[in-house]
Formats: C-alpha cells, sequence, structure tokens
C-alpha cells in the first residue's frame, strides 16, 4: 500500500511520468544496471526536463522525504526505502559544440551516445570502460577515463553545472561558485544535476586493446607490468586485471576456465611507438589473444569489454602510493585461485594528470594506482565476506580510496568510509558545505556527507 501523504502530488504537474509502486511500470521504472538490490521509492518521478526534478525536489522537500536519483543504476551505493526517486534516464540530449570543444549533455545521457556525437566533430569525451555508464554519475565521481593520465580526472573538464539544491532551486554553476568544486567527486550529496557543461579532446583514435596471458605467467605478469609502468610516458594508460573466466559457452574456447592476467592498453599515439612500449609485455611470452591495434575512439570501450548485461556485484579498492612486490603479493595471497576470496582484481596506473589538482573535491591525487576488487554480491547491501581481508592487507601501502569505486554493500556506506575518500580539510570543507545547501539531508542515499 502506498502512504497517504502521496496523495498530496499532483502528476499534472510533472511532464514526465509518475509511479507508486502500485502503478503498472512502477517495476520497470525502478530497474537498473546493479541488480543486487534496487531502491524501493514510494514514488517515482521519470523527468523528462529541468523543471520535472525541481518540482520533483519541491515536492519532496515539503514533505520531507529524503532523495534518491538514478539514471542507469551502475553505481546505486545506498538504496532508497521509501522516499521519491528521480529517474533522469529520458533527459538524454546531447549537443556538441566543436568551436568550444565542449558538449551539454543532460542527466541521462550514456557514455556511448556522447563518444558517438563527438566524433562527427573529431573530438572525443574522457569516458571511462563502459559505453552503458551515466556520463554525469560519473563525472560527479570523478571519472577515471580511458586516457585519465594524460589528461586527467575527467571531472577536471566540467566547465558548468546546472543542479537543483535542497530548496528547489534550479542553479548554473561554474568553477568560480564554491559548490562547483564540492558537487564535482562527492557523488550527488549536494543536489540533483540536470545538465552538465563538458570538454572535449582531439582525440578520433587510440592504439590499444588487450594481451592476455595463461596462468603459468599471471604472477610474472603482474611483477613486470608493476615494473613496466614506470617507464612509461603520460599518453599511455593501463590497467592489469587478474580473473578467472567461467567455462561457459559465450566465453571463447581459448578462455573458458583459465586464471588469466588481461593488461589493457590505451595510447594517444602512433602505432608504432605503441608497439615499441608494449614490447616488454609481449617479451612475457605467449598469449592467449592479443589484438593490440589502432582503433577508431568510438570502438575504445572494447579494450575493456566490461560486461553489457545488468548483474549484481560489490567492489571495494584501494589507493595505493606506491605498487611494491610486496603489495603485489599480499593481494595475491588473497585472491589467488585457491585463496580466501573469490574475486577479478582490477589494477589500474594512475599518475600523470591525475596528479594535478582543480578545486574540485577529488582527492588522494598522490597515488600512483588503484586496486579494485570485484566479486559478486551478498545478501542485499551486505559486504560480501573477503573484500575486509583485502583492504586489511593492502593497509600498508595504501593512503585512501576511491568512493567511486565502491560497488554495491551499501550497508558499509557510514561516514568512516565516506570520510577515507577525501583528506581531512577537504572532508571538513565538504561536511560545512552540506550543512548550508541541505541541512535535513535530503541527498543521502549516496556514499554521505552528513550534515555537521
Amino acid at each position: 500500500m502506498t502512504r497517504n501523504f502521496l496523495a498530496t502530488i499532483d502528476p499534472s504537474r510533472f511532464t514526465g511520468p509518475v509511479f507508486t509502486p502500485d502503478d503498472p511500470g512502477y517495476a520497470e521504472e525502478i530497474a537498473g544496471f546493479q541488480t543486487a538490490y534496487t531502491h524501493r521509492p514510494d514514488v517515482v518521478v521519470g523527468a523528462l526536463d529541468a523543471e520535472d526534478v525541481r518540482v520533483a525536489v519541491e515536492y519532496a522537500a515539503r514533505q520531507g522525504l529524503p532523495i534518491a536519483v538514478q539514471a542507469t543504476g551502475h553505481g546505486l551505493s545506498v538504496a532508497a526505502d521509501g522516499g521519491v526517486l528521480i529517474s533522469t534516464r529520458r533527459m538524454d540530449t546531447v549537443t556538441v559544440d566543436p568551436h568550444t570543444r565542449s558538449a551539454w549533455i543532460g542527466a541521462g545521457v550514456r557514455a556511448g551516445a556522447l563518444v558517438e556525437a563527438a566524433a562527427v566533430h573529431g573530438l572525443a569525451p574522457l569516458t571511462g570502460s563502459s559505453p552503458s555508464v551515466g556520463v554525469v554519475g560519473y563525472l560527479l565521481g570523478g571519472g577515471v577515463g580511458l586516457l585519465a593520465r594524460e589528461f586527467g580526472y575527467a571531472a577536471d573538464h566540467v566547465r558548468a553545472i546546472e543542479l537543483v539544491t535542497a530548496d528547489g532551486r534550479r542553479r548554473t554553476l561554474t568553477p568560480a561558485d564554491e559548490l562547483f568544486g564540492a558537487v564535482l567527486g562527492t557523488g550527488g550529496n549536494f543536489g540533483v544535476v540536470t545538465g552538465i557543461e563538458v570538454g572535449l579532446v582531439p582525440v578520433t583514435e587510440v592504439y590499444g586493446g588487450r594481451l592476455i596471458f595463461d596462468t603459468p605467467l599471471v604472477d610474472t605478469v603482474l611483477d613486470r607490468w608493476r615494473t613496466w609502468t614506470a617507464t612509461l610516458p603520460d599518453t599511455l594508460t593501463s590497467t592489469v586485471a587478474v580473473l578467472t573466466y567461467p567455462d561457459i559457452p559465450p566465453v571463447p574456447a581459448p578462455l573458458r576456465g583459465r586464471h588469466v592476467a588481461s593488461v589493457r592498453i590505451a595510447f594517444d599515439g602512433p602505432a608504432a611507438e605503441g608497439e615499441r612500449l608494449v614490447a616488454p609485455l609481449r617479451a612475457i611470452g605467449d598469449r592467449l589473444h592479443d589484438d593490440l591495434r589502432t582503433m577508431p575512439y568510438t570502438a575504445s570501450h572494447t579494450i575493456h569489454s566490461d560486461p553489457d548485461f545488468p548483474h549484481a556485484y560489490a567492489a571495494t579498492n584501494a589507493l595505493l602510493g606506491e605498487l611494491t612486490a610486496g603489495a603485489i603479493a599480499a593481494l595475491r595471497a588473497q585472491t589467488a585461485p585457491g585463496g580466501p576470496v573469490d574475486a577479478v582484481v582490477d589494477i589500474r596506473h594512475l599518475g600523470g594528470a591525475m596528479r594535478r589538482g582543480t578545486g574540485i573535491a577529488v582527492d588522494h591525487r598522490a597515488a600512483e594506482y588503484v586496486v579494485r576488487v570485484i566479486t559478486g554480491a551478498g545478501p542485499g547491501a551486505v559486504a560480501p565476506t573477503g573484500l575486509a581481508s583485502v583492504r586489511e592487507a593492502l593497509a600498508p601501502w595504501t593512503i585512501g580510496h576511491s568512493l567511486s569505486f565502491l560497488y554495491g554493500a551499501g550497508a558499509a556506506a557510514d561516514a568512516a568510509q565516506t570520510a577515507a575518500g577525501y583528506t581531512a580539510d577537504t572532508y571538513a570543507r565538504l561536511t560545512a558545505l552540506k550543512t548550508a545547501a541541505d541541512p535535513a539531508n535530503l541527498f543521502r542515499h549516496n556514499r554521505n556527507l552528513a550534515p555537521a
């Protein structure tokens, strides 16, 4: 049964649809990419434009209801039980200005759509590995892109933000506004973003792909990749993943059931130079798969080939000041076959332009690597067994963690977890701003910055 106060909502005030739990279409509207758990709001507003969002926020504030926001549901962290969910997936307009090398995107735009729109003009956004991720949510988390070492965090390139704040106001923020720097990196703590202007880069092609090595070479690959990354120019961004492929028909026959190391390469430069740079990796030994080549940026999502279907998952991560042989040994003791944690391990090389701060709330820029450990989800919002032990094993080298790489496990999303995503000074500044901008903590279905 819906609650009595829902009789006070007036669907005629919205251009888009409004759903309550008894309505047809409610289940489809709340569904997202993360299937471990879902929002269960009292009312869903399927926003078509910024005014729909403003009216929804105004309604929630008047009723004293918490607000959740969902475009694609990739980054669902703390699910709503009651309250108002604003679904922004219909706000999918993209406008590219080739003269200013920028794009204005609506809150529901997915990465693949932005990549395609920018490519028409010989430009590219600093998107990540998956074309189905919502761009706004990605930017609000900082955005570690395929070419992050060359260009920095994607959020460093945001030029303007259209935001609906807790008081129901529509505001346009620029870098001169204090709230601008707080919004970027805090994942929706300060309002509902309805649109963003983001800079684009003049990249049309990249040299990249995957080198996949079989089980006997996994430890050698990890050690060689660790030392190899210290020699690279900022124009090359790479990751290494260690995983065991399931033994099922959709997996290519040479990879089925195998425990492998997969090195993913994205290089903004000529193929001949890319070949020279990756030669030390090829020298490790035979590959099960090697598809390094020059590709259009529109095909760059194939470098990682992330799953494109909804599923249940959870993850933790650690930002490391350095990746030592000891850190890799500690990680392998937890996650190698037969170890206590069954997971995909993904280590990303950071540094380069990511070290340069721009006044936004993306901290721990001294990190040279981020180690992500991704597992199947535990029951509901509970963290799967083993994630905590991985974090403990990496503690001697850890300087913090990335809030945008904490997937699922919403029950663990407490103040300490959020604080570890920032330096102490940044966290104090953000909580003070939160107290002023959202004293009732309407925007709390996230890695929450609670009002002071």
